[in-house]
């Protein structure tokens, strides 16, 4: 049913709860592992008037390369081939575009607890995926 599943990662608490179910999910099918980080290029720079925005992009895409290492390690544990990579752009577009050119049978996110206004002022990376992407999305609450 599955031979490829994408699993985007930031590192954060959600999204590992999503990779646990991304990587028991490609375990029980078979499946190939993608691990993607997005780097938004729209937010370097914002807020860090101490440091140059190509320090602020460096930094945020070493975190996006350990976010998906982390993955791949994760994965090597129970025998998943994994895929990994790190784009730059608009994290819901780049989501779908990859899953897209991947030819990936299903997108596994997290979701942060938010409240119905935080999400209408917001939105959600995830919500925005499901919504205009063609790949099947499984939403992964991030206190589960």
């Amino acid at each position: 049913m599955y031979d490829r599943i994408l699993v985007p990662t930031d590192g954060s608490d959600p999204a590992n709860n999503a990779v646990d179910h991304a990587i028991d999910l490609a375990r029980q099918h078979g499946a190939e592992l993608h691990a993607l980080s997005v780097v938004d290029a729209r937010h370097v720079g914002v807020g860090a008037p101490a440091v140059t925005p190509e320090e602020v992009q460096a930094a945020i895409e070493e975190r996006s390369e350990t976010a998906t290492a982390r993955v791949r390690d994760r994965a090597a544990v129970e025998d998943v081939d994994v895929v990994t990579a790190v784009r730059n752009g608009s994290p819901s577009d780049e989501i779908r575009s990859y899953a897209d050119e991947e030819d990936c049978d299903l997108v596994v996110m997290g979701t942060h607890g938010r409240t119905s206004v935080e999400r209408y002022l917001l939105g959600s990376v995830t919500e925005r995926v499901l919504r205009r992407g063609d790949t099947p999305v499984l939403a992964v609450r991030g206190d589960d």
